[in-house]
């Protein structure tokens, strides 16, 4: 499509838009897992903090920085027009595939915790996450019923997430890259592309997933872990039973907000990956749960977006954003109940960590601009 053509495309679809106000059910619900998110940080971090920087505040202080930053990340993009976001789809794309090749550079990105998937405080895979989704939505919506051709509809996206795939494996970081490949293959689904073609090619893809799996030994041993966790309980199992043993001490209320024992240096990175666990130790089944509901009402009012957006491009936006969040969701909730071997992924809006705060945020004011702009007749 060119560029006369789509900016005339973008011109007609404003003039038949309605917009309303954006779904709160969507803006609260993320306000509120962020709330618990800083809570649950200082909780789990504060002994952490305390030993290793003097300061059991470090870690929150920190979070509060990242969360003003996002917040304002979130109302900036859900107060700016998302058909804009088309034109600067393709550069977007192209500027967060240069940092995904420059984190790999010896010099540039830095290592950490045996991977190397930072420059400065910055995460790149952090970023190809909503730009991905933003890159596809827009040329999918140009695509549309082409897709359901193989070679020339089906088969460069799936170069494309090839390509993002290896070069986010090569970190390593296999959570993120599964994530992205689940996000891309829905977004691919709900673009209308075979089914049929996407089973055989999600089962052409089990050996690359094996051999990623055990093709290194760390990885290898995570995943004996996972089938028999108590076969090395002081090394590749460690993790899931002091997770297992955070979410059984909580039981029905938990131990009480901030009496948790498992976050004393007994589970490692317990305000990060694992705060779930902590989450689970301290307020107890109810306090999982609401957790969970509050991803639930997530998901259910993003695809709901979705499905009365105004636009093709818009659909696809909001579903494309909806399933990043709520797949990473899962994969660490499956992790952190020994459901799937252990992949390090951070919980979404939970979880300490700049890059993943930020650009979730952004992604969800994203998706709250789409919401501005849905169908009246599905307005609840």
């Amino acid at each position: 499509m060119s560029e006369h053509r789509t900016n005339r495309y973008v011109r007609r679809a404003r003039a038949v838009r309605t917009k309303r106000a954006p779904d709160y059910m969507i803006f609260f619900a993320v306000v509120a897992l962020l709330g618990i998110g800083i809570v649950m940080v200082f909780s789990a971090s504060a002994v952490r903090s305390l030993t290793q920087f003097g300061d059991r505040y470090y870690f929150l202080k920190r979070q509060l920085l990242w969360a003003v930053l996002g917040l304002s990340a979130l109302l900036f993009f859900m107060n700016t027009d998302y058909l804009l976001l088309q034109r600067l789809a393709k550069p977007a794309f192209v500027v967060a595939m240069i940092f995904l090749v420059l984190v790999l550079v010896p010099g540039v990105g830095r290592i950490s915790h045996g991977a190397r998937r930072w420059i400065g405080p910055f995460q790149p895979s952090e970023l190809v996450k909503p730009v991905i989704v933003v890159f596809l939505a827009s040329s999918l919506a140009a695509t549309g019923e082409k897709i359901r051709r193989f070679f020339t509809g089906l088969l460069p996206y799936l170069a494309l997430l090839g390509l993002v795939f290896v070069l986010i494996l090569r970190q390593p970081d296999l959570g993120t890259g599964l994530a992205v490949a689940g996000t891309v293959g829905l977004m691919l689904f709900m673009a209308g592309a075979h089914l049929g073609q996407l089973g055989a090619l999600a089962i052409g893809a089990l050996p690359v997933l094996a051999w990623a799996i055990f093709g290194e030994e760390y990885r290898r041993r995570r995943f004996m872990a996972f089938l028999d966790p108590w076969s090395d309980p002081g090394d590749s199992g460690y993790h899931i039973i002091q997770a297992l043993y955070a979410l059984g001490s909580g039981r029905l209320v938990g131990m009480g907000l901030g009496y948790g024992r498992q976050k004393y240096l007994y589970l490692p990175e317990p305000h990060t990956d694992f705060i779930f666990a902590i989450i689970g130790e301290e307020l107890g089944f109810l306090g999982a749960a609401t957790v969970m509901v509050l991803f639930c009402v997530l998901a259910w009012r993003g695809y709901r977006v979705a499905v009365t957006a105004q636009d093709r491009f818009g659909c696809l936006l909001a579903a494309g954003l909806t399933s990043m969040i709520t797949l990473q969701a899962l994969i660490n909730l499956g992790v952190v109940t020994a459901s799937i071997p252990i992949t390090g992924i951070p919980l979404p809006f939970l979880s300490y960590g700049g890059s993943s705060l930020v650009f979730t945020l952004a992604g969800v004011g994203i998706l709250l601009n789409v919401s501005r702009y849905t169908t009246e007749s599905s307005a609840p």
